[in-house]
């Protein structure tokens, strides 16, 4: 069974970034090569809707059949209005926090933000 991933907003940006990119485009060449599932929330979705165009092309190039759209929902909310309220991780916003909570609630393998490297 492939993993499921969930990336956030900040990885598509660094796949076109310097300090990133070593770590990115290998990721996203095992995405495209359908190495796993990827999770793409609507939170994702809206802060990728002002992104430069060539991030934009990068996503619509993932392929539907191996991405799997999940949504907020109630739980997701209370999830991270609680990581919020007791600060389990540090300094952040509450968008993060949403990432975080939809990669649990969805029971993603892999979380992925900017600052990752999983290869």
């Amino acid at each position: 069974m492939k993993q499921r991933i969930y990336i956030d907003t900040s990885v598509f940006g660094g796949y076109y970034d310097e300090e990133f990119e070593e770590f990115t485009k290998p990721l996203f060449d095992r995405i495209l090569k359908d190495e796993f599932i990827l999770l793409f929330s609507t939170v994702t979705q809206d802060e990728l809707e002002n992104a430069p165009t060539q991030v934009q092309e990068l996503v619509k190039g993932m392929k539907v059949e191996f991405t799997e759209f999940i949504d907020l929902s109630v739980a997701v909310i209370e999830l991270a209005t609680q990581y919020i309220a007791e600060k389990v991780v540090g300094q952040t916003s509450y968008a993060d926090c949403l990432h975080i909570a939809l990669a649990t609630i969805h029971r993603a393998d892999f979380l992925i933000s900017g600052t990752s490297n999983i290869l």
